[in-house]
């Protein structure tokens, strides 16, 4: 595992007035296109992890899935997925929340295995904070401990952070 810090802008693009006029779009594209990017996020992510004792690793839908199974499989722990409505079986848990431009809803399976448990979220991108927010209160309803959260973009100035009752882990934080 790499201590080496990295500059992830590198492996972000950006397009502007994406997916509406107004919204500047950060891209994962070229750092999921990055052997050696996806590398050094999820050695940077295991290395900013330590100290939380982390049970299970919960994926919001979709891109956090790609994080959360490359980084439990490295903690040699379990990884979940929070989903979008339709994608689970079973009795469901849900969460409704407010997105910039809409609303949506995520889901979990009633008998997710996170009771007592201790379960880092994780997702591509933190802007207003609304689908981490949704995620986390999901999780602490059916008792999980959610110490921490982990996301590769944070836009900082969307204030997002501040509504999280948990730490926060950003491999590159944009304030415009």
């Amino acid at each position: 595992m790499s201590s080496e810090l990295i500059d992830f802008g590198e492996y972000i693009a950006s397009y502007p007035d994406f997916p509406k006029p107004g919204i500047l779009f950060r891209d994962i594209s070229p750092l999921l296109a990055s052997a050696a990017g996806m590398r050094h996020a999820i050695d940077q992510f295991a290395a900013q992890l330590s100290a939380f004792d982390i049970d299970l690793i919960a994926g919001i839908e979709s891109r956090g899935f790609l994080f959360s199974t490359l980084l439990a499989s490295r903690l040699n722990i379990g990884s979940m997925m929070m989903r979008k409505p339709g994608k689970l079986p079973g009795k469901l848990v849900r969460a409704s929340y407010d997105l910039e431009y809409g609303t949506a809803e995520l889901i979990i399976q009633q008998d997710a295995p996170v009771m007592g448990r201790r379960v880092l979220l994780i997702d591509d991108l933190l802007a207003t904070g609304g689908t981490m927010i949704a995620a986390k209160s999901l999780l602490e309803t059916c008792g999980a401990i959610v110490p921490a959260c982990a996301v590769v973009i944070e836009l900082a100035a969307l204030g997002g952070r501040a509504g999280l009752d948990a730490s926060l882990i950003a491999l590159k934080t944009y304030d415009d």
